[in-house]
């Protein structure tokens, strides 16, 4: 009896939470060009996000040309037709806004957060970034050396910085998910001007990209402003081929040892998952929750508490538009064997896949779930990425309202089954990290 009540009030918790959860209302067409528009309006704060995603990512590059998708996030604020070199962020600047842009293996997205009666503004530099970007050499110098001092500091120079570079090379053997977004350098100083501008031509074209504006809009006037900057942009020469190669199975369990410039070893484990939207991709990322969100996880409560062998844990899977990877990874205190955190580690997976996670801890999970959903929606940027994704990898802008329930539906039986499934030394690669002799 007392269990049955604990689980009605367990159920009516979550209940309430979900209720308490915005819907987020939005209008959606596509332009004759082919450009999809999403508009949601919301006057809760006068001020408004214009962003721009383009379906290309690191994986539409080409073998011997990697790192031209992440190039180009930097080399479209180089200016336009009308836009002097140097004056993008100076727009923005001068009309009290930000704006920034990222790259990831699918897809870049490009956005301005702007005062709501700069809307015209943000819509102008997106479409100048569309139709015509400045692309020449001078411009492709000098993003060249900045992309090379990113790469610099973010990975040739930070503790575990090539931890995603030696992984992904190793779990991917076909599929371009084995270059990183930054891609290599010697590949972007050999490539000429007439490929940069060939790559910006094939897919920065209306057809490839989705744009998403949330905040203090009027629909109507904003769907004439729309018109009159993206309306007349043509569509692109050429068709864009999807990536089709599928990834064999990895074939057994891959181990090796990377040398840094580190003073703690390190144990990364990197285990073949499904793609984003994928029934089990949800029972990953709760299962992934479960092992390192927070104090009370269980990794952070065996490793890096009670045996004190990690200084930290991290798990989460990476959410990709094909199967890709789920990543547990751990920084060993000093003097602990990498040996002996990895065995630690390999017994909480085991865990997972004999026992049953109890009613409590995943409850607390579908709570964290919950609370992650409504972070979503305090910023109107956030409103128009979320949206722009959904349409972008799903064809479904609503899923910002409904992929909670997948989360939902996910049982504690539907845990044990992908930590089986997935999470076994066959399908994984694991690195030790160990400190060079400089280190």
């Amino acid at each position: 009896m007392l269990k049955n009540l604990l689980t009605f009030f367990c159920f009516v918790f979550c209940f309430n939470l979900f209720a308490q959860t915005p819907t987020i209302k939005f209008e959606e067409y596509t332009l004759p060009n082919g450009l999809k528009v999403i508009l949601h309006e919301n006057h809760t704060t006068p001020i408004v996000a214009v962003s721009v995603m383009y379906h290309v990512g690191s994986k539409n590059e080409k073998p011997n040309r990697t790192g031209f998708a992440h190039f180009f996030e930097h080399l479209l604020f180089e200016g336009s037709k009308h836009i002097k070199r140097g004056e993008f962020f100076k727009y923005i600047e001068n009309a009290g806004g930000k704006n920034n842009a990222n790259t990831t293996n699918d897809r870049t997205f490009y956005y301005e957060v702007l005062p709501s009666n700069q809307l015209e503004l943000g819509l102008w530099l997106e479409s100048e970034r569309l139709l015509h970007a400045n692309i020449n050499q001078d411009g492709v110098d000098t993003q060249n050396e900045v992309v090379k001092e990113e790469k610099r500091l973010r990975v040739d120079n930070q503790p575990y910085g090539s931890f995603f570079a030696e992984i992904n090379k190793r779990a991917f053997k076909e599929h371009p998910y084995k270059w990183t977004t930054i891609g290599e350098m010697e590949h972007l100083d050999a490539a000429t001007l007439d490929e940069f501008i060939d790559f910006y031509h094939k897919f920065y074209v209306p057809e490839n990209a989705i744009l998403s504006i949330a905040g203090d809009i009027d629909v109507a006037y904003t769907k004439q402003m729309i018109s009159s900057y993206f309306g007349t942009i043509p569509r692109g020469k050429g068709d864009i081929e999807k990536v089709s190669i599928v990834e064999p199975p990895l074939g057994g369990e891959i181990r090796d040892t990377i040398y840094d410039d580190i003073q703690l070893p390190g144990v990364m484990m990197a285990y073949r998952a499904p793609k984003q939207g994928d029934e089990d991709f949800y029972a990953i990322e709760m299962m992934s929750k479960i092992l390192s969100d927070g104090e009370s996880s269980r990794l952070n409560k065996t490793c890096v508490e009670k045996s004190q062998s990690a200084m930290y844990c991290g798990s989460f899977p990476y959410a990709s538009e094909d199967p890709g990877l789920s990543f547990v990874y751990s920084i060993a205190n000093s003097g602990v064997d990498p040996l002996d955190l990895e065995l630690e580690i390999n017994k909480e997976l085991k865990l997972l896949q004999t026992t049953l996670v109890s009613e409590k801890e995943m409850q607390k999970i579908r709570n964290m779930i919950e609370n992650d959903f409504v972070g979503n929606f305090t910023s109107m940027i956030g409103i128009a990425e979320n949206l722009a994704n959904y349409k972008m990898y799903f064809g479904d802008a609503n899923l910002i309202n409904t992929e909670l329930n997948r989360y939902l539906k996910v049982t504690r039986e539907d845990i044990m089954r992908v930590a089986n499934d997935y999470f076994k030394p066959s399908n994984r690669v694991i690195l030790y990290y160990l400190p060079n002799e400089k280190g």
